[in-house]
């Protein structure tokens, strides 16, 4: 591990390792794939059913293969080369795309390539956030982890518009064209990268059980364990409270679609700015501070956002929210690579991914209940209290002293997988 510098390192010291520049290259590129892909095909599947119900088959084809395939795609990730999965992800989702250049007038074939677009994301996404203690010292995570974050947030901004003007005016068969050609280029920037891992042994256990078995080395560690039993809080408000952020501008903003969009952009905007503050202060606050006080002061917001009528406050309220958003996400992922070993870190990466997209999934049918029965408001109150538990219950387990094991570096979270 590193020695940490009098100020943590920004982000001009991590862009100036080449290594780091090709997977900041590669997964900007293919996350504004993604954020391109999932806008245009929202847009063709309105068009070709005209119905929520067909945006929510969408929904549902983008979340299923993270429950179906995580477990499989954890033991994979951490078997073998990681630069390879990303890549063969990439090629695997150049076909598809370009499948709904030919064929984007048929509604199943375009929901078997979202769900295999998403199955793509599901081994790409782990295997991009294992890779990278591999190519910055311990003491860069932050700033590293806050260019991905950063460049991803610039480009859902920059993009999801421009993939929306593209396909009413050029067609869907170009926007389509232009999101095969980024996970190509995804995968080119990836080719000759040196990520310096050590090979990975070959377990004899199939990868299935190894899938199911990270949940155990998840719940094994205390700080994970705090940081799962947040997070399923977390995705449990998230999911209801960010799809139905229309239905609160709408219903109780009383705003149209442009003060919608000024809503999203604010977000926005607060997630740019959040991982560079994180990175100027790195030196100066705690991972698991930032992540547990992030769910909490989001907590609040929902509830100010659930109360506040004027659109400037709300406004005001969605920035610090995305700053929120980011700090903690940032911080996040840069406590589960310092803390778990290269060996594990693919499986316990898709063992989180299967908590939140599970707990998201349930949220979004509540969520929707709800709103039916006591209202939107109801909805951000309901929010808000879960994302204050999830504040509190991780900093009630972050303070509690540790029992035998717990906390020890050579716990089940830190041990190479068993032969």
């Amino acid at each position: 591990m590193t020695a940490r510098s009098e100020r943590s390192p920004g982000l001009g010291a991590v862009l100036a390792r080449p290594a780091y520049r090709r997977l900041w290259v590669a997964r900007t590129v293919s996350q504004g794939g993604d954020v391109a892909q999932f806008t245009t095909v929202a847009l063709l599947v309105l068009q070709l059913t005209g119905s929520g119900i067909g945006l929510s088959g969408l929904v549902l084809a983008e979340i299923a293969p993270v429950l179906l395939l995580a477990p499989l795609a954890g033991p994979i990730v951490d078997r073998f080369s990681r630069v390879k999965v990303m890549i063969t992800s990439d090629l695997a989702r150049v076909v598809m795309a370009a499948v709904l250049i030919v064929w984007n007038d048929h509604l199943p074939v375009v929901y078997l390539v979202a769900f295999g677009l998403s199955a793509g994301a599901v081994f790409f996404n782990p295997a991009a956030s294992s890779l990278l203690p591999s190519l910055v010292p311990d003491d860069e995570l932050v700033a590293a982890n806050s260019g991905l974050w950063s460049s991803a947030v610039l480009t859902q901004v920059a993009l999801a518009p421009a993939a929306g003007l593209v396909a009413a005016t050029a067609g869907f068969e170009w926007a389509f064209a232009l999101n095969t050609a980024s996970f190509a280029l995804s995968a080119l920037a990836l080719r000759g990268l040196q990520d310096g891992e050590e090979s990975l042994p070959v377990v004899a256990a199939s990868m299935w059980r190894q899938g199911v078995e990270s949940l155990a080395v998840v719940f094994g560690d205390r700080m994970l364990r705090a940081l799962a039993v947040a997070q399923a809080l977390a995705a449990l408000s998230a999911g209801a409270t960010s799809a139905l952020l229309v239905l609160l501008a709408a219903d109780h903003l009383e705003v149209g679609g442009g003060g919608y969009g000024a809503m999203i952009a604010a977000i926005g905007v607060g997630a740019f700015v959040g991982p560079l503050l994180l990175t100027r202060f790195a030196d100066q606050v705690r991972g698991p501070v930032v992540i547990f006080g992030a769910f909490g002061l989001r907590g609040l917001l929902d509830l100010v956002l659930a109360t506040v009528v004027a659109l400037p406050a709300a406004l005001a309220t969605l920035m610090l929210y995305g700053l929120g958003t980011s700090t903690g996400s940032v911080s996040f992922s840069s406590l589960i690579q310092s803390r778990v070993s290269a060996r594990l870190r693919g499986r316990v990466f898709s063992a989180f991914d299967v908590i939140w997209h599970t707990m998201r999934f349930l949220s979004l049918v509540l969520g929707g209940v709800l709103a039916e029965t006591v209202g939107i408001r109801g909805v951000f109150y309901a929010g808000g209290a879960l994302l204050l538990a999830a504040a509190l219950s991780g900093l009630s387990a972050y303070g509690r002293p540790c029992a035998a094991g717990e906390c020890d570096p050579r716990s089940s979270a830190a041990a190479p997988p068993a032969d």
